[in-house]
C-alpha cells in the first residue's frame, strides 16, 4: 500500500508472492507513508494461515499509519504507541477461523536527518554506507537466539528446520514487545526493509552487491525479488528500498539507543522515555526547590524566581547540547554484522546448491508462519 501521491524521498516497494507460492496468497504487506519531513515505511509478514496472515499484515500496517499520522507527543513516542496499536488491532481481530494469526512488522520513520526504527519479529532493516552493508536489525526468532548463546552458527541457523519460527510478533499478547531505537543519517544513504522472503534465501554479501550497484529504488528492489525467487522463491518476498538524497536538521526529542537485552514492553519503554530520566529528576527537584523558596521567602521572590529560572534554562540547554552531540556521534548504529565492499559474492557451488526447506514447526511458545 503507498499513501500520498507526492514521494519526497525516492524510494520504490515490491512484493511478490514468490515462485513455489504462485497459486497462493501473499501474506506480505508494505507501507511506504510520504511525510512533510521524511517519510514512515513498513514491511509486515502475516502467519496464522493463508487468510488469517494477509488480513493481520495488512490490518497492522494501516493501524500502523492511522495511529502514527493520529497520535500525540514525540516522534519516538508516537510511533511506539502506533506499534501498540497495530498489536491490539491484530490481537482482537484473532477469533473464529483467525485465532492464532500475527504478524511481524519493521517500520522505519524518517524524519529530517534522522531514522527510527521500530522492529517486532524477523523482518529485517538494513543500511548502505560508504560502501559498507550494515543490519540494523537482530531477529526475534528462536534460531537468532540460538546464534547468541552460541549454539548454532550462522549457516546452521539458516537452513534449521525451526528458522522461520518467531519469538515475538503482533498479535502475540496485549502489550507489544519491541525493539525502538534512532540513528542518524548521512547523505547518500540507502535503506532496505524486507521480509524473510528475501533476507533468508539471499545472503549478504549478494544483498551488498546489489544495493551497492546503482541501480535506482525501483529497479533495485525488481533485482532483489528477481534473486530471491532466482534460489526458488520459497517464500512471499517484500522490499522497500529508500534513498537518502537530502538531509534536514536535527529533531528537538532525543533519540532513543538501542537496547542489549532486545525487545521491551511498550509501556515500560514509554515510562522510561517520558519520566525516568536523570535531567527530568534535575528538572522537577530544581522546581520543586524554587516553588518552596518562593513559599518560604517571599520577600526574596524576584532573585529566587530568577535563580531558579536560569539553573533550569541552562540545565536544559546542556541537556539538548549533549545530545545534539550524541546525534553526531556514528556509534548510534548498532553494533551488528557489517558486510564490506571488499567481500566477494559466494561461490558458483553455494550459489547452486538447493534452497532450505520452508516447513514450519514451532517449539513451545513461539510463532511459526505459514
Amino acid at each position: 500500500m503507498r499513501r500520498n501521491a507526492t514521494t519526497l524521498l525516492p524510494s520504490a516497494m515490491l512484493t511478490d508472492v514468490g515462485l513455489s507460492r504462485q497459486r497462493g496468497i501473499n501474506q506480505d504487506a508494505a507501507l511506504v507513508l510520504d511525510l512533510p519531513r521524511g517519510g514512515l515505511y513498513a514491511v509486515a509478514d502475516g502467519m496464522g494461515g493463508h487468510a488469517a496472515g494477509e488480513l493481520a499484515s495488512n490490518l497492522a500496517l494501516d493501524q500502523l499509519s492511522t495511529g502514527f499520522l493520529n497520535g500525540k507527543g514525540s516522534s519516538p513516542e508516537r510511533l511506539a504507541e502506533a506499534v501498540q496499536a497495530a498489536n491490539l488491532a491484530v490481537l482482537r481481530s484473532a477469533v473464529g477461523e483467525f485465532v492464532g494469526m500475527g504478524t511481524t512488522l519493521i517500520a522505519l520513520l524518517v524524519e529530517r536527518g534522522v531514522a527510527l526504527l521500530a522492529h517486532v519479529g524477523d523482518s529485517r532493516a538494513y543500511l548502505l554506507r560508504g560502501g559498507d552493508l550494515h543490519r540494523l536489525t537482530e531477529d526475534h526468532s528462536w534460531v537468532a537466539e540460538q546464534v547468541r548463546l552460541g549454539h548454532l552458527t550462522e549457516a546452521e541457523a539458516r537452513n534449521h528446520q525451526w528458522r522461520s519460527v518467531v519469538s515475538n510478533a503482533l498479535g502475540g499478547e496485549e502489550r507489544v514487545r519491541l525493539e525502538l531505537y534512532g540513528f542518524t543519517l548521512q547523505k547518500n544513504d540507502r535503506l532496505l526493509l524486507c521480509s524473510d522472503g528475501l533476507s533468508s534465501v539471499v545472503d549478504e554479501a549478494e544483498l551488498h552487491a546489489l544495493l551497492s550497484a546503482g541501480w535506482p529504488p525501483s529497479q533495485t528492489t525488481r533485482q532483489l525479488i528477481d534473486a530471491a525467487n532466482a534460489q526458488g522463491g520459497p517464500d512471499n518476498i517484500t522490499a522497500i528500498v529508500v534513498d537518502i538524497d537530502q538531509l534536514g536538521g536535527m529533531p528537538s526529542y532525543t533519540l532513543p539507543s538501542r537496547r542489549e537485552d532486545g525487545p521491551m514492553y511498550v509501556d515500560l519503554l514509554l515510562s522510561s522515555r517520558r519520566g525516568n530520566s536523570p535531567v527530568t529528576y534535575m528538572a522537577l527537584v530544581l522546581v520543586y526547590f524554587t516553588l518552596m523558596g518562593l513559599i518560604l521567602y517571599p520577600q526574596h521572590r524576584t532573585p529566587i524566581g530568577t535563580v531558579g529560572l536560569v539553573l533550569l534554562a541552562a540545565l536544559l540547554t546542556a541537556s539538548m547540547f549533549r545530545n545534539r552531540l550524541k546525534m553526531r556521534d556514528g556509534s548510534l548504529l548498532p553494533d551488528l554484522p557489517i558486510y564490506s565492499a571488499k567481500l566477494q559474492l559466494p561461490s558458483e557451488e553455494a550459489a547452486t546448491s538447493p534452497s532450505p526447506d520452508r516447513r514450519r514447526v514451532a517449539p513451545p511458545n513461539s510463532m511459526g508462519k505459514n
